[in-house]
């Protein structure tokens, strides 16, 4: 799916270093839709861990996150900062499937950044979005939002609440 040419991710700072904040340890109180594209209004809680590293020279990072809900998750986020186009790209890996996920493309506008980039639901193409809100050196929020309809309406699915663990 190509991005809709009236959505855009916010890129206005773009830079090799947006991700910093992220650096360390993370207590993660997940709050997820039981069912997408559904019209669901019930949500499921609960708890992770992620730890943040860089990679070599300002590349990006590599973030591991790990989850006892429903017998246990472990995934990795791939983040990658293409230079030539002053973007970032994000993907995501679990041990549920062992494939790489499509990645989402953008960067930040001040303390908030936004990612689109394909994905499927169910057999369904979709649009995604993550947005990355930070909220000092201790706190963050991602929520991930999924379009049917090429990002004329969205359902955001999972919200993720970051605490230092540092």
């Amino acid at each position: 799916m190509n991005l809709p040419a009236t959505v855009s991710p916010c890129a206005a700072t773009a830079s090799p270093r947006d991700f910093d904040f992220l650096f360390g340890r993370w207590d993660v109180a997940n709050e997820r839709l039981q069912r997408r594209l559904s019209r669901c209004t019930e949500w499921e809680h609960f708890s992770a861990q992620t730890e943040c590293r860089p990679l070599p020279g300002t590349l990006g990072n590599l973030e591991t996150w790990t989850t006892d809900w429903r017998g246990g998750v472990r995934g990795i986020a791939l983040r990658l900062f293409e230079p030539d186009v002053q973007q970032w790209s994000i993907r995501w890996a679990s041990d549920r499937d062992g494939r790489l996920e499509p990645a989402v493309r953008g960067g930040f506008d001040g303390p908030v950044g936004v990612f689109l980039g394909p994905d499927s639901h169910e057999g369904q193409a979709v649009l995604a979005r993550y947005r990355w809100t930070v909220h000092g050196t201790d706190r963050a929020t991602w929520d991930q939002a999924w379009s049917p309809d090429a990002g004329a309406t969205w359902e955001t699915n999972w919200i993720m609440h970051f605490s230092r663990r540092d």
